[in-house]
């Protein structure tokens, strides 16, 4: 279907106005902000925010990610009672980014000896697990027709669970599983973003550049450029927000023009007891499906296997250089966890492509284990993908498509892996990269990337710093002190 004039004109008014915006913010954030180092447990600020290591820090104005700060692991001086709205609690083997998000979380927070109340949907596909927690307290509803959570029922859920004895010091939802209009109200609240409409936005661009000339053009930009507006309008109804990578963090204050004390960047964090480097499994799980040893190279990757997630664009690649280049075809692996249509299209490149399937937390620390470096061909920017912490926690390099929340975050600089911009001909240029430099370097930069990792991207950082912005805007006269660092 093709734009008609004036939809197509329409939708370019409103991008030249976003691309205005996100310049403004570009050249804001590179000529006004002030360089954060951080040194050990020493934080050292520029005399532009009128700050020094000597005075108390501001929580909820600190621009860069609570991750850098260091909260002590010593028991949390006060606890709390805490809801969390979630569409969809986990299962061990088809979890997404936000549901992992909200799993580890939360369950580092019930073990820190907070009470959790986790309003969520009943799921007729599998058994609801049970933790040994008797602190964490499951209050479960049928979803709506569309899946989503049924507002008037959870929220009467939650009142009720307001109103007895205690009430809650502070409410959490990852993304809008509490809508906005419930929200609105709840000054002790917090939403946990995972992908926003500005992120998908350029998803959808990167999906109209790389459309064959044969399929017909979407109508995807334009109603999503009209949900950046929506976006931008509601987002005022949250209390507090919680970016999970710091693009968003910015995007949020510049482009979302949310108050810069209502806008808090903290990192995903992973198990770090779960992801770490163990040579030996790594050579169990190779020898297990058979991997010879005259692969010089195993490249790795993970999660849904459909086409937003770049799937297309990496087969393309690898059966252009399998074709091109015997050599590589010889002496590279490919190892991929996960399901999805793309699953069998990978089968049909030859025995050196194996598709495991999905596994479990525990088979995919083996898993990074086993691989050389890890690929990540996403289109979709949204978020922060936790299979890329998971492999830096467990020293491997990454490869992964050039995204805002991935650069910014992640992989900022060579020394801790590859970026590669979402084409057939830069994808095959890294991987050729990757092949060339080989095993030696490829283990120097995992291992930088562990020693980075491991100061931001563990889920106790993660944990330790949701438990702060929690004290701090709890209900309650001593909750301000906690809002100091």
């Amino acid at each position: 279907m093709v734009f008609g004039f004036h939809s197509f004109r329409g939708f370019c008014t409103v991008l030249i106005l976003l691309s205005v915006l996100s310049s403004l913010s570009f050249l804001y954030w590179s000529h006004s902000s002030v360089p954060i180092y951080f040194h050990e447990h020493s934080l050292e600020l520029g005399l532009g925010l009128g700050l020094n290591h000597n005075h108390p820090i501001d929580l909820l104005t600190f621009p860069s990610a609570w991750n850098h700060l260091s909260f002590p692991p010593n028991p949390p001086p006060k606890l709390l009672k805490i809801a969390l709205f979630v569409k969809k609690w986990p299962d061990r083997l088809h979890a997404g980014g936000l549901e992992r998000h909200a799993l580890t979380l939360h369950l580092a927070l019930a073990k820190r000896g907070h009470e959790l109340h986790i309003f969520t949907a009943t799921s007729s596909n599998i058994s609801f697990p049970k933790y040994p927690f008797e602190n964490l307290h499951f209050h479960l509803s049928k979803p709506t027709a569309a899946g989503y959570l049924d507002q008037a029922l959870v929220w009467k859920q939650f009142q009720d669970q307001n109103s007895t004895q205690k009430p809650f010091d502070v409410v959490h939802t990852e993304s809008v599983s509490l809508m906005h209009t419930r929200s609105k109200n709840v000054s002790n609240l917090a939403v946990s973003w995972h992908g926003i409409a500005y992120e998908t936005l350029h998803s959808d661009i990167i999906q109209e550049l790389l459309r064959a000339p044969e399929e017909n053009q979407a109508n995807q930009l334009n109603e999503r450029a009209i949900k950046v507006v929506n976006e931008i309008k509601f987002f005022q109804k949250y209390a507090h927000h919680v970016a999970t990578s710091d693009h968003v963090g910015d995007v949020l204050k510049r482009i979302y023009m949310i108050p810069e004390g209502r806008v808090h960047v903290i990192l995903n964090g992973v198990d770090e007891d779960v992801f770490k480097p163990d040579y030996k499994t790594g050579q169990e799980f190779r020898s297990n499906f058979g991997i010879p040893a005259t692969k010089t190279l195993v490249l790795g990757m993970a999660g849904r296997l459909v086409k937003d997630k770049g799937h297309p664009l990496m087969f393309e690649a690898l059966k252009q250089i399998f074709s091109e280049n015997s050599t590589f075809r010889e002496t590279v692996a490919v190892l991929v966890a996960g399901d999805g249509p793309w699953g069998a299209r990978y089968k049909e490149l030859g025995p050196n492509l194996l598709v495991l399937g999905p596994l479990q937390p525990g088979q995919m620390a083996k898993f990074y284990n086993a691989i050389d470096i890890f690929v990540n061909p996403t289109l979709r920017a949204q978020g922060l993908d936790h299979t890329l912490l998971e492999a830096v926690l467990s020293q491997k390099p990454l490869m992964a498509t050039k995204l805002a929340s991935i650069t910014g975050s992640v992989i900022i600089g060579k020394e801790y892996g590859y970026t590669f911009s979402p084409t057939v001909d830069s994808l095959k240029k890294s991987l050729y990269e990757v092949w060339e430099d080989g095993r030696r370097v490829l283990e120097q930069k995992g291992k930088a990337g562990r020693e980075r990792g491991m100061k931001l991207f563990t889920a106790t950082k993660m944990a330790l710093a949701y438990e702060r912005l929690f004290l701090c805007i709890s209900s309650g006269k001593m909750s301000q002190e906690y809002c100091k660092y």
